[in-house]
Parts: C-alpha cells; structure tokens; sequence
C-alpha cells in the first residue's frame, strides 16, 4: 500500500519563500465600504515578472463573507475606489482606454454597485490625483497640479504645450522643486476642484488666490466636504514661500461664495488631516507642536467650527503614541477611529471625546488601512506571517473577524517560511530595546547559522509585525540566516524621548543598541560568530556606512549598504533639505564640525568591511552621489566592493524584474562573504518565546 504524505512532510518539502514567489503575491491596496456595510471594495494589485508590470483592478467583497468577485476588468491601474453617498455606484481613479482612446492622464470614472462597465465621468487634461464625494452624490471634489492663473477649459492646452516640448531643462527659482523621486511639475502647484458629474463643469475652487495644497501631495485626507455639502474643509501652508517641513493650517471655504474661514492655525503647530464630524458642527485634526522639537508626535485635536483652536489633551494624558491620519469618526460622533504604531506594530485605535480614553479596536500585525459604516467595521492588515488582508468586525470591536478574502492562500501554502520571535535587551542608555528574529525555516538548534541585521530608514520609522515587499525577512533568510531587526533608539512607536534621543547625535545610540544586539546574538548557541553581516536601507544604508568607519574590521563578514547617506553636505542636495538640519541640529555652513561628526564620510580612513551598495537614479530623498561617493571611495582605498546602480528606480526598487535582480545580487554578495556552517556543541533549547513552526 502507497504511503500518503503526511501534512509535515509536505510542509518539510515546501521550498523557502523566493523573489519570485513573492511577487506572486496580489497586494491589498486602497479600500472602501458601502453606506450600509454590506459590502467592502478594494483595489487589488497584481504583477507580471515576464511583462515587467503591475496592474489592479476592484473587488467586490461582501462582509456576509460570501464569495469575492471581480469588478473591474478593462482597466490597467485602477485604484482610490470610494462608494457613493447613496450606495448606488463606486467611483475610482484610473488610466484606462475610453472610446477607442487611452486616457493620457489619470481620471475619475464610476460604476454601478451592481456592476456592469465603468463610465468615465471626467475630462481633465492634468489627470485627477485624489478625490472625495459631495454628499448628494452629484458632484466630487478632487485636486490636480495646474497652472495658477488659468482657468479650466485653458488647462488642456497648455497642459498640450508642455507635453509636446521639444526642450528638457528645468528652470525654477522655487524652493521647494522636487519630491521623492519626480520634479513638482513647472510652473505647477495643486488645486482643488469641484466637479459637477450631471454637466462635466469643472470650477477651480482656488482660482485668484495664492492656495495650494502641500506639494509633497498626498491623498485625499488633505480635504474633507461638509456633510452638508455647503464646506470644504483642507490643509495648507498659509507661508508665501513654500519650503518642505513648514508647518500647516487647516482653512474652510464656503463652496457657494468662495468665502475663506482659518479653522485651525497656531503658532509652532503643525496642523491637518481635516475630518467633520457627522454633525458638521465638529472638525477632528491631527496637531503638531513642532516649536517644541520638529518631530513631535502628532495628536488627536477636535475643534467647534467658529471657536479658535485650542490644542487639547487627546488622546488622555500618558498615551505616548503618534497618532496617523487619515482620521474618521464613529457614527455617533463621540469617538475617532485611528491607527498608531505600538512597540513594532500598528494597531487601530479608538478614543472616546468625553474622557480621551483610548482602547485597541483592532491589535496585532499592522493595519494599512480602515473604514467604517452602519455596524461594520473592515480592515486591510498584514503581518510577518502574511501580506495585506480584508478582514470584517462589529463596529464596537466586538465578535470575531470574518475574513473577506483568499487573494493569496494558495500561493502561500506552496511556500515554506521560518518562525519570528520579539526579543528585547538592554541598548543605549541602558533602555530597552525591541528586536525581531525571523528564523529560516531550515534552523535547527543545534547546527550553527549565520546572522544578518536588516536595519531599517527613518531613523523615525519602526520594523514591525508586518509583511515587507521590498525587504521581505522571509526571502533574506532563505539562505540559512537568522534575520536580526532592531528598533534602536529614534525608532517610532516607543514614545516621543526614545523617538527625539538621536537629534544632533546621529550615527551614537543607534549604533550602541545594534552592537548590544550583535552580543545578545552571539550568545545564543545556534549563533556563528564567524558569520554575521549587517544591511539596512536608506537610514538603515547610512547606519551600515557609520558601521563600516566605527566598528574594528572582523566583527562584520560583510556589509549591504541600499540607498544609505554618505555625505551629509552633499546629501543638501536631497528634496528633504530643509529638514535635515533639524535632525543634525546644525547647519554645515554654520557648525561644519558637528555635521562631520554625524557624517560616515568622514570616518572614511576606518573603513575595511567589504560592501555591496545600491543605488537609484531617480531617489531624490538621498541623492545617488551618496552610493557612488560611498562605493569609488571603498574602490580608492582597496576595500572588497560592489556596486549595483539602477537608473530607473528611486529610493526603493519598484519594478518586478529590478527586485528579482535586487534580490539576486544581495543573496549573492552573502554568499561570497560567507563560510562553511559548523555544526554546533549540544545546544541549549530555544527561548521559551520562540516557537518553531509547526511540522
């Protein structure tokens, strides 16, 4: 008689998680649930790695938890879907081919909620970037990068002209030009617009004034439409010169008369994300006092439309969290839903105004993205175990979650990943410091593995019980490693000092809780103290290059540095300039000595460890000549290096083929750097925490 394979030995068969698996992988994205909370949509990116593309399309996915279905089928990247206030029709953002032509630019179209074809609904030559609904139904309001000055109908062609140029150059006297990895369009800033859906009249609704929203962009929680469709709501910095990190206000505008009302502007705070309440009586905020330190944790504000803003204590006093936008309010308006990153994870929040208490609504993993409506309550989540799901719950946080979806059960269970474990140790200062293990799905206790730190960008920023793309723990620790996440000092969710301990000191603590993790590492039987390497991105890319100039050569096999700072003085260059002297609290050109002492270019005679830098053209947050400085400096003084550039990625490598060749390149350059395993003494077991994966 055939034996039948037992479900261990399947899972034993199973390979690793690998690239390509991984971008298998459909991704969650934007998501929006019907008025009466039968029913969520959700756009749904998928990508080719033979085309080299992505493409989403919406789905429908009843919360009774009936099957899921496909609604959109023609388009390429469909995406912002957001239902109408009747229920009746879905509106979405997207390029598509309408009427024998292909849109040049993005637009809004609708859908039935029953479905059938999308229609588009608008013909705007600048393309729509975000959107909201009026609450009749009849109209949206949306934004879009236009020419100051011109009025609607002259948008197209002049829009024409600069698409049909024949000249490349870009001239600018402004001071804030460019943003992540595109120049701000010339001659350009970012409009809101009223678009009635019966006519196609479109009306700039900042026409004869100096209004712009933010130029770093961003989504539609810049604005917000009374719920009785006569206001607009929406973020601004009010300053005649636009400069990145400038604080911002909130102002009103009567739709009807144009009249302009300031809701929310104080001196020192940073204010946005507008939300009315249900009443129309109330605006929630999201506040800043950025006179304090610049990076002060963003809280709750809610204001009475007519009385001056106040900040307030919300959430209660003691809650040392940063709250994230975008915000929304229960339906009886006495409490706000939110999310806040929480010690590596980011959980859904909601604080009730009578007292400013604050309960999780939603714990573990990370919530990307939440919306409310009737009695239901959705969620799009990942965590280390699994990308983004749609799940279902009562509003109130009650009952168990229904899952919405199966997007990527199937492709999951062909892959094999490693157990993750939390750990904490003593760092800097003698404060606590949070690391994630995440083990190869080979580990064995008593066989010695190699060890690979991933740290992570920010430095304000936290690695997290989530499911990475771009750094996918699972993927790095295919080959045998113990992957090692550290959340060092300055990192976010551990509260605003722990957050703030790195200004004008950057490159010190950090690098004292990372070496605090290698020894904690080390003394873990499984550990090899031969072979561990140390990798990181952006932040994580410059804490590897101040690694390489303050750590003796041979504590590291290797270093990967991705689109790490080198240079501070020439990082000036970057879109975020006039930030960054605030982090370093100096200027070059006023305390040079300071900004060396925080710079690994100039610990440059220190560096030994062989490294593999990459870099991207098209990275404006920190300016390619960093890797290519970093990489001929290591080349001029004899140092094992390898450089991969990519000319059309920016700070983070996007295309399918790019990551498989990304990912390729990194596994390749620890191989080369590694030595034979050895087997290990009898070990000791595991922590008690660590719990192998099941078999």
């Amino acid at each position: 008689m055939r034996k039948t394979a037992s479900p261990a030995d399947t899972a034993r068969s199973q390979p690793p998680l690998d690239v390509d698996t991984l971008w298998r992988l459909r991704r969650v994205g934007a998501l929006s649930l019907s008025p009466d909370g039968r029913h969520a949509v959700c756009s749904v990116a998928r990508h080719d790695m033979d085309s080299n593309r992505g493409s989403a399309a919406l789905w429908l996915l009843p919360t009774d938890r009936t099957a899921a279905r496909r609604l959109t089928t023609c388009g390429d990247k469909d995406g912002q879907p957001a239902w109408s206030p009747r229920g009746d029709s879905i509106g979405f953002v997207a390029r598509r081919e309408w009427r024998g032509q292909k849109d040049k630019s993005p637009q809004f179209y609708s859908l039935p909620a029953t479905g059938g074809e999308a229609v588009r609904r608008s013909d705007f030559a600048p393309g729509i970037e975000a959107f909201k609904w009026l609450p009749d139904g009849r109209g949206i309001v949306f934004s879009a990068w236009v020419w100051p000055g011109l009025k609607p109908a002259a948008q197209a062609a002049a829009h024409k002209a600069h698409e049909e140029r024949k000249d490349s150059g870009y001239a600018t006297s402004e001071a804030f030009y460019r943003s992540w990895d595109r120049n701000l369009p010339q001659g350009r800033v970012l409009h809101l617009f009223l678009m009635d859906l019966s006519s196609g009249r479109v009306t700039d609704l900042f026409e004869g004034t100096t209004l712009e929203l933010p130029r770093q962009g961003g989504g539609n929680e810049l604005f917000d439409v009374h719920p009785g469709g006569r206001y607009l709501a929406f973020q601004h910095d009010p300053a005649a010169v636009q400069v990145l990190g400038q604080p911002t206000v909130v102002s009103e505008m009567h739709l009807r008369t144009r009249a302009l009302t300031r809701l929310a502007g104080r001196k020192g705070w940073d204010i946005g994300s507008p939300r009315y309440a249900p009443d129309g009586e109330r605006v929630a905020l999201i506040a800043s006092h950025v006179e304090m330190h610049h990076g002060a944790p963003a809280q709750l504000a809610v204001l009475k439309r007519g009385q001056p803003f106040k900040p307030a204590a919300l959430p209660a006093p003691g809650w040392d969290h940063e709250v994230n936008g975008p915000l929304q309010w229960a339906a009886d308006g006495q409490s706000l839903l939110f999310t806040a990153e929480d010690r590596g994870r980011c959980p859904l929040w909601r604080c009730r105004l009578a007292d400013g208490t604050v309960e999780q609504l939603v714990a573990g993993g990370w919530v990307q993205g939440f919306d409310l409506a009737a009695d239901t309550l959705v969620t799009v989540a990942d965590a280390h175990s699994h990308p983004a799901r749609v799940q279902a719950i009562r509003a109130d946080g009650t009952g168990e979650p229904l899952r919405l979806e199966t997007f990527n059960d199937d492709v999951l269970a062909r892959a094999r990943l490693g157990a993750v474990q939390e750990v904490q140790f003593s760092g800097a200062e003698g404060d606590t410091v949070q690391m994630w293990l995440t083990y190869p799905p080979t580990f064995q206790t008593r066989r010695k593995h190699p060890v690979l730190h991933v740290i992570h960008g920010g430095p304000h920023a936290a690695a997290g019980d989530t499911f990475s793309y771009r750094w996918n723990p699972h993927v790095l620790a295919s080959q045998g490693h113990v992957v090692a996440q550290v959340n060092y000092h300055g990192s976010s969710g551990f509260g605003f000092e722990f957050k703030r301990s790195l200004t004008g000191r950057q490159g010190e603590l950090e690098l004292q809780d990372i070496e605090a993790a290698t020894d904690w590492l080390l003394a873990q039987p499984w550990a090899d103290p031969r072979r561990v390497f140390a990798t990181g991105g952006s932040y994580g890319g410059f804490l590897v290059a101040w690694m390489n100039g303050h750590v003796a050569p041979g504590r590291y096999r290797a270093y990967v540095c991705h689109a790490g700072v080198f240079d501070r003085i020439a990082t000036f260059s970057a879109d975020s300039y006039p930030v960054r002297p605030k982090d370093l609290a100096a200027r070059f050109w006023e305390d040079m000595p300071r900004v060396l002492a925080q710079s690994p270019h100039a610990f440059a005679r220190q560096m030994h460890t062989p490294t593999l830098v990459i870099h991207g053209a098209q990275d404006f947050r920190v300016p390619d000549c960093n890797g290519l400085a970093y990489f001929n400096t290591l080349k001029a003084r004899g140092v094992d290096a390898r450089l991969l550039w990519f000319p059309d990625e920016n700070h983070w490598v996007l295309k399918p083929r790019n990551s498989r060749q990304w990912y390729a390149e990194f596994l390749a350059w620890l191989k080369r750097h590694d030595l034979p395993s050895r087997r290990a003494a009898p070990a000791l077991a595991p922590p008690s925490v660590y719990k192998p994966q099941s078999s």
